[in-house]
């Protein structure tokens, strides 16, 4: 955690089993301080611990074994979508009583309180409000935003961000009111009066 703050790395390759504290808790204290791109690197490559470690804010999950190719297109794809998300927007791409979603200053505000997004966040959130009132399907949310090598196989990806972003966004997020599921197709961002 020391060499997070002095280093200020662009990325950080986590194990789970680490010595002292488990990736997990480092995970989750490096999301509580810092918006860097988590890739979760570890020989757990279960589904539950794939979920768990992209609920706790890992923006991916690479199980053991891999290859280095593979471990090197993921780092760009997550540096890719980390460098997009700081580019400057310059709009409000919406605002009502309750959200607004500042591009210009990246910033999320709900109910005037501003929300904490990792970079995928912002980019998913950022790619369904910019299209308000169009569904988008899945496939062409994981394309935008985690790239064409993602289209095929990481559909969970999609729907654990959305309901990162409703946990942190709706005012009930189990009856969401902006982020909506068209079932069988996929997300759109809706307008409320």
């Amino acid at each position: 955690m020391r060499r997070l703050f002095q280093v200020h790395p662009d990325l950080v390759i986590l194990d789970i089993m680490l010595p002292r504290m488990d990736g997990w808790e480092v995970c989750e204290r490096i999301r509580k301080m810092t918006n860097v791109p988590i890739i979760m690197l570890t020989a757990r490559g279960q589904e539950a611990d794939r979920v768990k470690g992209l609920k706790m804010g890992a923006d991916d999950y690479v199980a053991k074994p891999f290859s280095l190719r593979e471990l090197a297109a993921r780092v760009e794809a997550v540096l890719r979508r980390s460098q997009a998300a700081q580019e400057q927007r310059e709009e409000i791409l919406y605002a009502d009583d309750y959200l607004v979603i500042d591009g210009g200053r990246m910033e999320v505000r709900c109910a005037g309180q501003p929300v904490s997004l990792t970079a995928t966040e912002w980019q998913v959130l950022f790619l369904l409000a910019e299209n308000t009132g169009r569904v988008l399907p899945t496939s062409r949310i994981l394309e935008r935003v985690w790239g064409p090598e993602y289209v095929d196989d990481k559909v969970d990806y999609v729907k654990l961000y959305i309901w990162r972003l409703r946990q942190k966004m709706e005012p009930d997020p189990s009856q969401p009111r902006y982020i909506l599921t068209e079932r069988g197709i996929g997300y759109k961002f809706a307008k409320n009066p």
